[in-house]
């Protein structure tokens, strides 16, 4: 039987209705819209890095304080996707804190309640994205967008190109529906713009070292979901997600202090 071909608009308004709080047209989830889904996981980093840009440049104009500027420059990433991603986190967080058999952690992911480990992880977690951005320089706007896209890009491709730990779940309804090697080939196309975007309004050795920095959290992340959970799964996609957009950030306020 013939599959039937993706609607990109419905696969458009998939990816921005499961991964934001973004208002979108109703529509049918159907297996031709997912097909394509993930394709425009990225585009939402998009989004997240104009409004923080925005905001930044509002900021400027009308003076508004530091600590604002902070607070409400690491809440922005969190409204817009509803803390999706960051729900990953903490329930990796715990998972991996637990020191359990693997099919004990894959229960703690499930497990709707918050531990201990999580809320300790939260809030380290807050505290670091408040330094980072107490540091960071306005040159470093807009380059900054490139680091919602290049995290979501590699979130993207591990969805459909990492072994999963279950057969249900979210990331496998999504790599199921999933045309593998299009989203592999989509994810790569925007992690390239969006180093090509950094490294044109950061500069050659910024880019780099900010790349460099997610790939080795991309590395890690593998490594734990293989060794530790058997595979991955949608919270540890968001662990990625959040680390990797965490560390990013650390690096770029890092260079800005030592250089710019």
């Amino acid at each position: 039987m013939k599959q039937k071909k993706g609607n990109w608009r419905e696969s458009f308004i998939i990816a921005f209705s499961m991964y934001s709080r973004i208002p979108m047209p109703r529509t049918e989830w159907t297996e031709a819209g997912m097909q394509y889904a993930l394709c425009f996981f990225p585009a939402i980093g998009i989004v997240i890095g104009v409004v923080v840009c925005a905001f930044m440049w509002i900021a400027q104009r009308i003076g508004i304080g530091k600590i604002a500027v902070c607070c409400i420059g690491t809440a922005i990433p969190l409204l817009i996707t509803g803390g999706i991603h960051m729900d990953g986190f903490l329930d990796t967080t715990d998972a991996h804190s637990s020191f359990a058999d693997r099919e004990k952690k894959l229960e703690i992911l499930k497990d709707p309640n918050t531990g201990a480990f999580a809320v300790i992880g939260y809030g380290v977690y807050l505290l670091l994205y408040l330094s980072a951005w107490s540091e960071l320089k306005i040159v470093a706007f807009p380059a900054v967008i490139s680091i919602y896209v290049m995290t979501r890009a590699l979130s993207g491709w591990s969805v459909v190109g990492f072994p999963k730990a279950r057969k249900n779940g979210l990331a496998s309804t999504f790599a199921s529906g999933a045309r593998d090697r299009t989203v592999k080939q989509t994810m790569i196309l925007w992690w390239v713009l969006a180093m090509a975007f950094l490294v044109y309004f950061a500069g050659w050795l910024p880019a780099v070292l900010m790349a460099g920095a997610e790939l080795l959290v991309f590395r890690h992340y593998y490594h734990m979901a293989v060794n530790e959970f058997g595979g991955m799964t949608g919270d540890l996609a968001g662990h990625f997600l959040q680390s990797a957009e965490l560390v990013m950030y650390l690096v770029i306020a890092g260079y800005g202090v030592l250089v710019w």
